[in-house]
């Protein structure tokens, strides 16, 4: 996706902003070790990609690297399917099975969303980082892995460990070299080079001649607070690319528009207030069930797609008796 012409690794990543080019860096010193690291962000601002990026410039660049997004692991099998499990260990395990822990043997594990691991799988995962062992559900047994630990999250790990959610010895023993995804707001100066990597990547990938922004849409995306960061840009880039392949594309045409009492530009979500108003209870509850039926019932899944956290979504769950 990004790239960045001052810096000759991590050539994936676009940024001359000095908050990324600082990001950068102290990646490169953290791939050339063997440290875990930790890796902070809002959403959309790359924080795989930057993880990818220190294992292909560490000496396990050739050796397995397992992504696990935290979030989506149903909680009464996230043991399991971390640390592996012995046949007959619970209902359904019907055979020895690796975990991702095992798999990512010799290589890394990368950990996104960790804020979302249950607190007795923290535990486990502490004592996997402090001695390299993990045991198996259902065995007696521990076994030796080799394995990088590279975690992400977009959430304030230490306020979790304020509230009693997050253990205070795991996040020092991922936060060896902490790095810190800038959201793209605060590197406006990387926009121009970013547009122009999305738009090509598109008609590339559409056979299609590449999409212009006037000025006037420039202008535009300049003033945008962008709270999807790198990936919305990419998904509007992506859209202007398949509606109007070829054309110069002005202000008017984008999903951008300028709120006239701030200043400021705010996206277009497409919905218009009725006059009549809303039942705002109403339509919470029928967002939470749609995202309930949109994941089979897989509620960390289901808190994702309206953009809560796991615990504010089961207080509403909770709240409405759902």
């Amino acid at each position: 996706m990004l790239r960045a012409s001052t810096i000759n690794n991590f050539a994936s990543l676009i940024g001359r902003s000095p908050a990324m080019e600082a990001t950068i860096r102290t990646a490169q010193i953290a791939a050339a070790t063997d440290v875990h690291v930790l890796i902070e962000g809002e959403t959309g601002t790359g924080k795989e990609l930057l993880a990818r990026e220190i294992q292909a410039s560490s000496r396990r660049a050739d050796k397995p690297f397992i992504i696990v997004n935290c979030a989506a692991l149903p909680h009464e099998l996230v043991e399991s399917l971390l640390f592996g499990h012995e046949k007959g260990a619970f209902t359904g395990a019907h055979e020895r099975k690796d975990g991702f822990v095992q798999k990512a043997n010799t290589g890394t594990l990368f950990l996104d969303e960790i804020g979302e691991l249950p607190l007795a799988v923290q535990a486990k995962l502490l004592r996997f980082i402090e001695y390299g062992e993990c045991q198996r559900l259902g065995s007696a047994e521990t076994e030796k892995v080799d394995v990088r630990i590279i975690a992400a999250t977009n959430r304030n790990l230490l306020s979790l460990v304020d509230s009693g959610q997050f253990r205070q010895d795991l996040f020092y023993r991922l936060n060896v070299v902490p790095l810190v995804m800038p959201p793209l707001r605060e590197r406006i100066r990387d926009l121009p080079e970013l547009i122009e990597f999305f738009l090509i990547d598109a008609a590339k990938r559409h056979d299609a001649d590449a999409v212009r922004f006037a000025a006037d849409a420039l202008e535009l995306m300049n003033k945008y607070h962008w709270p999807g960061n790198i990936r919305e840009l990419r998904n509007l880039c992506e859209h202007v690319s398949a509606i109007s392949p070829g054309k110069t594309i002005d202000a008017e045409a984008i999903p951008i528009k300028l709120d006239k009492r701030s200043g400021k530009a705010i996206e277009s979500t497409g919905f218009e207030l009725p006059r009549e108003g809303i039942n705002m209870e109403e339509l919470e509850v029928d967002l939470i069930q749609q995202s309930l039926e949109y994941t089979n019932g897989n509620k960390s899944e289901a808190a994702r797609l309206l953009g809560m956290s796991r615990d504010t979504f089961m207080y509403r769950l909770k709240k409405y008796k759902l």
